[in-house]
């Protein structure tokens, strides 16, 4: 006999017969027989907290235990539009929860319940991960940092979720760097060779030029898909850079994620994450990616914001130690998958703030990175488009991915590029007399042509190819001159 039903027959054995005939025992069977039929449609209980503080972009929740990255839901009053605000635990302190609001909470009172988003089963994998909607359906469509549709086009046609933490490769696994990648502009194709799978950083301050240079990499780049985060940017340059600069043939085959500057610091961050997962979707299908986000320094103040609000002490010229965790962790999503598979190629913008290359975020970005390009404020100042100072810049792949003509033939460019630059004032002011130096007068007379190599209009597009043969006619007609 099972345990049960043995237990069963004990306490029917043991049972005392006069109770059978108990009118009131009797009663209380007919009543719990009525409402039977009602228990399977009681609500279950929710776990709740109580707000008991709210001071600048954090809030502070007691009574309830969540982890670190779980969603939660905040009672706003009776004739608030919104019936709930959602929130996201960034820490906690002792029975204490620090939220931070993802959505508008005026109106928030004191005492206001807490939720919990979702109750996840204890034995699932993913419990208390953010999931958002990936998929080639996603292809020419406009999101928000939450996954929802910008540009009026109705529902997403997505059938597949990713968590926005991602999955970590071994880094033996990964495929090298080996292949050149053509990005249509002449003066990184032929001077700063970019790899598929590599990760640059564009270096540039304000108004330089940079959105209209990546406008052009997007249009130009031989990549399946291209997967754009706009992160911090102001709103008005989301609908430029997709109707002025990405272009209808640049949208699709893209996916544009918009944080812009006026949403929560939470939202900026996961802007930039759900970017990185979307790329990572395309990459573990096999196709080649490019990834653009602007700008990895908006992500990094996103970071600051959070850190400094919950308390993390500064540590360098006001950036706590947390960010400097949280920027490799993001880059190093990126890169080659293992071999036989897609690619992530991604260019970071870095907002160098008043030109400073020795901003903590430039020179921490700097490290983490496969190179940069640095975009100067003297040459686009002057009608030199794409400012591109090329002594400052550097592609750490390239030894890899050129021939050694290739090589030589960039490092002649270099030397005479400099060799000018280091003497403009004296030629400026004609201070000094041709003849005194033969390497100085061969600058002279190449710095039109190099200058020129240089240049490039926003339509106009520069294959690999090209690029390289260009290059090489440059030097071969300066050396028949000399002859």
């Amino acid at each position: 006999m099972e345990p049960d039903a043995a237990a069963r027959a004990a306490i029917v054995a043991t049972h005392d017969p006069a109770l059978a005939s108990n009118p009131h025992l009797a009663a209380w069977r007919e009543r719990m027989a009525a409402i039977g039929h009602a228990a399977p449609l009681a609500r279950p209980l929710l776990r709740s907290g109580r707000l008991t503080r709210a001071a600048g972009l954090v809030l502070e929740a007691v009574g309830i235990r969540m982890p670190v990255g779980a969603g939660a839901l905040i009672e706003l009053p009776p004739g608030n539009p919104l019936k709930m605000a959602e929130a996201e635990v960034v820490g906690f302190q002792g029975d204490r929860l620090f939220l931070m609001p993802t959505t508008e909470v005026a109106g928030l009172l004191p005492g206001a319940r807490v939720f919990p988003l979702e109750v996840a089963p204890v034995d699932d994998p993913h419990a208390g991960q953010k999931r958002l909607p990936v998929g080639f359906g996603m292809l020419g469509r406009v999101v928000d940092s939450a996954g929802r549709p910008l540009d009026g086009l109705g529902p997403l046609n997505s059938q597949a979720d990713a968590s926005l933490h991602g999955t970590p490769i071994n880094p033996l696994l990964r495929d090298p760097i080996h292949a050149p990648l053509d990005v249509g502009v002449r003066a990184i194709n032929a001077l700063l060779t970019v790899g598929r799978g590599q990760r640059m950083g564009l270096f540039a301050g304000s108004g330089v030029g940079k959105s209209v240079l990546l406008g052009m990499m997007a249009r130009y780049t031989s990549a399946d898909v291209i997967v754009v985060g706009l992160i911090g940017e102001r709103g008005r340059e989301v609908k430029e850079f997709i109707e002025q600069i990405l272009g209808q043939e640049g949208i699709k085959r893209s996916v544009v994620v918009a944080a812009p500057a006026d949403v929560t610091p939470l939202m900026r961050l996961q802007g930039a994450a759900y970017a990185t997962t979307l790329a990572e979707f395309f990459r573990d299908q096999g196709c080649n990616v490019l990834l653009i986000m602007d700008s990895l320094t908006r992500y990094a103040m996103a970071q600051r914001e959070i850190a400094l609000a919950i308390g993390e002490p500064p540590a360098t010229k006001g950036y706590p130690p947390s960010v400097f965790a949280k920027l490799p962790a993001l880059v190093e999503r990126t890169g080659n998958g293992p071999k036989g598979g897609g690619s992530i190629t991604a260019f970071y913008t870095v907002l160098t703030e008043g030109d400073d290359q020795q901003d903590p975020i430039a020179d921490s970005a700097r490290a983490i990175l496969d190179g940069h390009v640095v975009l100067s404020r003297t040459l686009a100042e002057s009608g030199h488009y794409p400012a591109i100072d090329i002594e400052a810049s550097i592609s750490r792949a390239m030894a890899a991915l050129v021939t050694d003509q290739q090589f030589e033939e960039v490092r002649k460019f270099k030397q005479t590029l400099s060799r000018y630059q280091r003497n403009r004032d004296l030629i400026a002011v004609g201070a000094y007399a041709p003849g005194r130096d033969a390497q100085i007068d061969r600058a002279i007379a190449m710095y039109p042509r190099l200058e020129m190599f240089l240049q490039q209009k926003m339509l106009e597009r520069a294959d690999y190819a090209t690029s390289i043969a260009q290059l090489s006619a440059l030097f071969s007609n300066a050396q028949g001159q000399h002859a």
